[in-house]
């Protein structure tokens, strides 16, 4: 199960950098989604992957405290996800915004010469 998530987490990453590394701005805006759900996962994954485990700790028990899962990177997780949302929808506005007045998409504003 950690090499599965270990594998999700390097390609995103690496094709978040990429992506990121890309002329275009849409492709930009992708990339940085795809590195900001990368870290994401990996921040949700440091809270301990459990199958078939309750989510918090029962009252009570307290012997079985290994085979839990942390809801304080659970909770850190959802607030990214709030932020990254509201980032992105700003980021878009401000590419329709540099599109209208540049007439391109390009970071550098030079179209790409062939």
């Amino acid at each position: 199960m950690e090499t599965v998530i270990s594998i999700a987490i390097g390609v995103m990453a690496s094709a978040g950098v990429w992506l990121i590394l890309r002329p275009r701005t849409f492709q930009v805006l992708i990339g940085l989604t795809l590195l900001s759900y990368a870290v994401n996962l990996f921040i949700f994954s440091v809270g301990s992957l459990a199958i078939d485990r309750e989510p918090i700790v029962k009252p009570g028990v307290v012997a079985d405290l290994v085979n839990y899962s942390d809801p304080l990177p659970q909770s850190l997780v959802l607030t990214a996800i709030v932020i990254g949302f509201a980032t992105t929808a700003l980021f878009l506005v401000v590419l329709l915004a540099l599109r209208g007045l540049s007439g391109g998409d390009h970071v550098d504003g030079q179209e790409e010469r062939l």
